[in-house]
């Protein structure tokens, strides 16, 4: 007997339905970004003191490894041990209060973000095929292993590199940089989690071409357009600098390419399972 396609729900859901789970969905995401940035809060200092304010020692691991490239060919020496020219402060009543607040939600949001994959997968699989749903944990860990390593691309290389970068442009001596706390802190939360969502592009093409909005042809045909893209992309989130330009550029490249085999794959997937479905339908 000829085994079809069938999706899980039997019955389709209304649009009141679905506003119903995206409400839920949103609620439960909302309690996991909570109780991640209570996790948070309790480590507070530990986030503040060894990751946050962390790229702006000199001996930060970045700079340390720049300056050993550094020294290798010969580029001189400005990574090298240098004290970095600013000095955060706080300027409003509330500054400090509002930053633990802030931060700790962010730091939450990425903790929780395994949890808030799995509830937006439990809100898309209704629209799936049987034999996709078994994709879950994949796509669970897959997702949250990108958006992991973007955050860490993104806080280990580009912050720091920004904050380099940023603070020795110095227009006179008679200018100070007393950075306020709120600008600090908001470059090392943006440039992390901005990297964090590009990392993502792989399962985005995955989902696009399960839809068949895209196709590898497609992706190969406005190649030399997504390459314009991915630097205005590597433009925004990184400073005005050819080099942290080009750090950001050739990861986001490699990850076009992976998303174009990525969309191959689940074309060729999708026509071994229509020649399958033509065979038993002529026997």
């Amino acid at each position: 007997m000829a085994n079809k396609k069938q999706k899980t729900a039997n019955k389709p859901m209304s649009f009141l339905n679905h506003l119903e789970e995206l409400r839920w969905l949103l609620v439960r995401s909302s309690m996991f970004i909570l109780g991640g940035g209570v996790i948070a809060f309790i480590f507070n200092d530990f986030i503040f003191n060894k990751i946050i304010f962390a790229p702006k020692n000199s001996d930060f691991i970045t700079y340390r490894l720049f300056c050993e490239i550094s020294k290798y060919f010969d580029f001189g020496e400005s990574f090298c041990g240098q004290e970095l020219p600013f000095e955060i402060q706080n300027r409003t009543m509330d500054g400090q209060f509002s930053v633990i607040i802030w931060t700790c939600v962010t730091a939450g949001f990425i903790i929780a973000v395994p949890f808030i994959l799995m509830e937006i997968w439990k809100f898309i699989s209704p629209a799936l095929y049987t034999n996709e749903k078994k994709y879950a944990r994949l796509f669970i860990v897959c997702s949250s292993l990108l958006f992991f390593l973007g955050v860490l691309f993104g806080y280990y290389l580009i912050t720091p590199l920004s904050i380099n970068f940023l603070t020795n442009i110095q227009i006179s001596d008679i200018v100070k940089n007393q950075i306020d706390i709120n600008s600090y802190i908001s470059l090392v939360k943006t440039t992390s989690i901005a990297c964090g969502l590009v990392f993502e592009l792989p399962i985005i093409i995955y989902f696009l071409s399960v839809m068949g909005l895209v196709s590898a042809e497609f992706l190969r045909e406005y190649r030399k357009y997504a390459i314009v893209l991915i630097l205005i992309i590597a433009a925004i989130i990184t400073p005005p600098d050819v080099v942290s330009q080009i750090i950001v550029t050739i990861p986001l490249l490699i990850l076009y390419e992976v998303s174009i085999y990525i969309s191959k794959f689940v074309q060729n997937k999708a026509s071994k399972s229509n020649k399958g479905l033509t065979k038993q339908n002529q026997q």
